[in-house]
């Protein structure tokens, strides 16, 4: 058995930066109506109060199932026992003491918690064997194929992941790897695995991953239909570490989630979701290596947690393309309050998989510090769906590489680094498609006392002609910055109170927009083609 001891290093690093107090684990708290109460409070929209599952105090312990504290060997069927022992007397608690616990996947059942004690690992195991494929949803797309998943629940009702703990997806042995994203030792010990390369700088696991990123659509295979052409890329088929689909009443609270093979957590078509106190992390270098991602999901809270990643960090998604608008599901009620991002594409993120609809999101009181961007935006032509309805309020930003407000609709798949770096910069062309189910909307955003210290560019709203970003309010904010904003292809566009410090050039660059209101803006605007 040949694990890095970098991995068990990071693992133990995670535990030792705990520091969070919690009940026992029968104990049921209060509902989260009463210690939540504050999020409900002049909230913009109707919202039912969520309630923290509750689960029969009932208690068993991995131990008690042949589990292996010493991560020797794997206790994946001690898992499975213990979780079926739970579902037949009616659910409880499954404790997961201190010790560093091998496994493989863990399926939640009806009223289960998994609860890891103080000391605690859960090590998913490298051995991609123990990971069959499965039909589930991935990048928007519905009706593909992905390994199954770490952790894992389908139509589950009343699910929790709690404690002190650490759940480690050892996402290393599944993810590729670019050159110019690590220093020289990570990338010699991670090639000397054996793998291939797409190219000198750019290394995958196996062939089996080369050959699936070569026919891949943005990390999903589109042509394949047979069990064997599945089976002939399956390494390229990196699982979310947390995949929850059509789950209610669920519940993750202390943990800290890490180094995941892809997305780390992925709630799919969920009601009443509460995540509270987590702390998720991947490494910068981790591609796909989303923090959150909320898809299609209603009612959800994430509160007072950490992201720390290498891709967006806090994300709202519904579908993409034709796929979601045949879904036809929106992700709705969404409050994200006092949580911080650092790194990562994006702090806050919308899209691009957007096409089932975003509505009814407040985002309060979070940090974002050395994002590439801190609300992020982004979508393009294709993929139809109407984000509205979103409210920010008291975000505070700092070193931010590009903009801390961006909306992007020509997004192409990079990141808004990337895209900087390439100087690949889309805009929109003299040619301007009808408007049909396939033009995305952006519309009523409420953004009220955003601060940034230091960032590129203020800020970019990237339109397109045919559905202007519309409906835009910012007020009582202020960012400095290299160069001043700009807003292209927009209208009914309000600043209030908002103050641009720009080292370089104006502070505001407006064109081809209609109703702009800058009253009481302090800074040079240049007018193009507005109206």
């Amino acid at each position: 058995m040949n694990r890095p001891i970098t991995t068990l290093l990071c693992s133990l690093a995670a535990l030792l930066a705990q520091t969070t107090q919690a009940g026992t684990p029968t104990e049921n708290p209060a509902p989260a109506s009463d210690r939540f109460d504050y999020l409900y409070k002049e909230l913009p929209f109707d919202m039912p109060r969520l309630a923290v599952p509750q689960f029969p105090d009932r208690a068993v312990s991995i131990a008690d199932f042949g589990g292996d504290a010493s991560g020797e060997r794997l206790s994946t069927d001690a898992f499975a026992a213990a979780i079926d022992h739970l579902a037949a007397a009616g659910g409880g608690t499954l404790r997961v003491p201190a010790g560093v616990w091998y496994t493989g996947p863990i399926v939640l059942r009806d009223n289960i918690r998994l609860h890891l004690e103080r000391g605690a690992i859960l090590l998913f195991s490298e051995d991609k064997s123990l990971y069959p494929l499965v039909e589930t949803s991935f990048e928007g797309y519905d009706n593909t194929r992905r390994c199954q998943s770490p952790i894992s629940a389908r139509g589950a009702r009343n699910i929790a992941v709690t404690g002190h703990g650490v759940i480690d997806g050892n996402g290393e042995y599944w993810r590729p790897l670019k050159r110019e994203k690590v220093n020289e030792s990570t990338w010699r010990r991670v090639t000397a695995r054996g793998g291939c390369y797409k190219r000198p700088t750019y290394w995958f696991p196996s062939e089996q991953a080369l050959r699936g990123d070569a026919i891949a659509d943005m990390n999903v295979p589109r042509t394949l239909t047979t069990d064997e052409e599945w089976a002939s890329v399956k390494d390229f088929l990196r699982p979310v570490m947390v995949s929850l689909i059509d789950c209610e009443n669920v519940w993750l609270e202390g943990v800290v989630f890490q180094n995941s093979p892809a997305w780390n957590i992925h709630p799919l078509l969920c009601r009443n979701v509460i995540i509270e106190n987590i702390t998720v992390r991947n490494p910068s270098y981790a591609q796909n290596g989303d923090g959150l991602d909320i898809e299609s999901c209603r009612n959800v809270l994430v509160v007072d947690s950490r992201f720390d990643v290498g891709d967006d960090g806090i994300c709202i998604k519904s579908g993409k393309d034709e796929d979601g608008r045949r879904r036809g599901v929106p992700a709705e009620n969404v409050v994200v309050d006092g949580c911080t991002v650092f790194r990562g594409h994006g702090g806050f993120v919308v899209g691009s998989e957007m096409s089932g609809g975003v509505r009814n999101v407040a985002v309060s009181h979070c940090n974002f510090v050395s994002t590439d961007v801190g609300l992020r935006f982004k979508s393009r032509r294709g993929r139809g769906g109407v984000v509205e309805n979103i409210y920010v309020r008291d975000v505070a930003m700092s070193d931010i590489a590009t903009e801390p407000l961006l909306f992007d609709l020509f997004y192409g798949g990079k990141s808004a680094v990337e895209v900087l770096e390439s100087g690949t910069e889309e805009r929109a062309a003299s040619v301007v498609p009808p408007v049909d189910e396939t033009t995305p909307a952006f519309r009523n955003i409420d953004v009220r006392r955003l601060n940034c210290k230091g960032a590129r560019r203020a800020l970019f709203f990237n339109g397109i002609p045919e559905m202007p970003i519309s409906g835009i309010r910012i007020e009582e904010s202020f960012i400095s910055s290299k160069i001043g904003g700009e807003i292209r292809h927009a209208e009914q566009i309000i600043l209030h109170n908002v103050r641009i410090s720009a080292a370089e050039g104006p502070a505001l660059k407006i064109a081809d927009c209609r109703q702009t209101d800058v009253e009481s803006f302090d800074g040079e605007v240049v007018y193009q083609n507005t109206k």
